[in-house]
């Protein structure tokens, strides 16, 4: 320090040595972490459909938790037996319910998809539209048709790829659901030990949180089986009245893209009105879409709120834009859960920002207090008329 003060502007060769050495660990520091940066990201796509099925494993222990609780206040049971019973029972009977409708449904779906080429060219063929039967768009509709309906199989197990991956299939599903179960068994014990090392204040506090997102994800998953099958019994049941050849696979779209938050049902019109019209004509189409409209007022006016409650309450923004981020990381099963993702994001945010909204709040009230008091009461503002000029005599 002393030669420093006494020759300004020359460094001592100590100063110097630290000041290399700073230099070489910085670079060093920046390549080892960006390494393992590119090392991470290669070993979670190289591992991504285990950690999907985790992913979905957790996903499903969630969903399977207040009826869990339920069924455990009714019995009586432990955790773990009411765990097992509901979950193993649950599977058995979608296993059942796969065995009875999944065959029917999936030829139904089948014959609408290779019967899509004709049902385009009847369209474009009847009255109301003949004029758009030799645009470029309607050519390209009924290319688009011709080479969808070419990639579909015409055997149930081929369409289901049951011929080539049924081991992987069942190894997948038998994994995804010992997975929530085993979750849901532990499910306590894991929250005592995350409560173990948080302080007593925090360790409550996320706790809480955490009971909120499982209470969301739950609700939504049970709402949302419940109006998708109300959807699809009610506009595949109108297609089966108005005389749509298609309507059990009109009902299963119908249904299955209603679980896509407020735009599959508009995509789910926008397939059963025309499939209507090229079948049954105009009329029939009105029909199906004064019922499309009717139904998704009644499921966003009555249907929702009720079944949903406040459990997931976010805005029509932040849903649209979930679909699109998790859609494009995760595909049809991200669309699909967008909704509760968002949710427990939303949760998540209130509570970090939880202590900051309420300084703010109490700093606005503070200040609204202050103007307040700053005002003069009324009735004791100050006279500013002018006073009259006294005339000299």
């Amino acid at each position: 320090m002393l030669y420093a003060r006494l020759v300004p502007g020359v460094t001592p060769p100590a100063m110097r040595e630290d000041t290399r050495r700073v230099e070489i660990a910085l670079p060093l520091k920046t390549i080892v972490v960006a390494a393992s940066v590119v090392f991470l990201a290669l070993a979670v796509v190289s591992i991504k459909d285990t950690l999907l099925m985790v992913f979905v494993g957790i996903f499903l222990a969630l969903v399977f938790e207040i009826p869990v609780r339920v069924f455990m206040q009714k019995t009586g049971l432990t955790r773990g037996k009411a765990a097992t019973i509901v979950v193993l029972g649950t599977a058995v009977a979608v296993t059942l319910l796969a065995l009875l409708f999944l065959v029917p449904l999936v030829d139904g779906l089948i014959d609408f998809l290779k019967g899509l080429p004709q049902t385009v060219s009847d369209l474009r063929e009847s009255d109301e539209l003949s004029w758009l039967g030799d645009s470029g768009a309607a050519e390209n509709v009924q290319q688009g048709a011709n080479d969808l309906s070419a990639t579909i199989p015409n055997a149930v197990d081929a369409f289901l790829g049951v011929a080539g991956g049924a081991f992987s299939a069942g190894l997948a599903v038998f994994t995804i659901l010992f997975l929530c179960l085993f979750l849901l068994t532990d499910m306590s014990r894991l929250q005592a030990a995350a409560s173990s090392v948080l302080m007593p204040g925090s360790s409550e506090r996320w706790l809480g949180v955490w009971e909120r997102i499982t209470n969301s994800v739950s609700h939504w998953a049970i709402g949302a089986l419940v109006i998708a099958a109300i959807a699809g019994t009610v506009q595949g049941g109108t297609a089966a009245l108005l005389g749509s050849e298609y309507w059990l696979a009109l009902g299963l779209i119908a249904g299955f893209l209603d679980l896509i938050p407020n735009i599959g049902a508009t995509i789910a019109g926008f397939i059963l009105v025309p499939t209507v019209w090229a079948e049954e004509g105009l009329t029939a189409a009105l029909i199906m879409l004064a019922v499309v409209l009717v139904y998704q007022q009644i499921e966003n006016n009555l249907l929702t709120p009720t079944i949903y409650g406040k459990a997931v309450n976010i805005s029509a923004f932040f849903v649209i834009l979930g679909v699109t981020v998790f859609g494009a990381l995760l595909g049809v099963l991200g669309a699909l859960v967008a909704v509760p993702l968002m949710a427990a994001l939303q949760i998540v945010i209130q509570e970090v920002t939880a202590e900051r909204r309420a300084i703010v709040a109490e700093r606005r009230a503070a200040l609204e207090e202050q103007v307040t008091n700053e005002q003069p009461p009324p009735g004791d503002e100050l006279d500013t008329t002018p006073e009259p000029a006294v005339r000299a005599n």
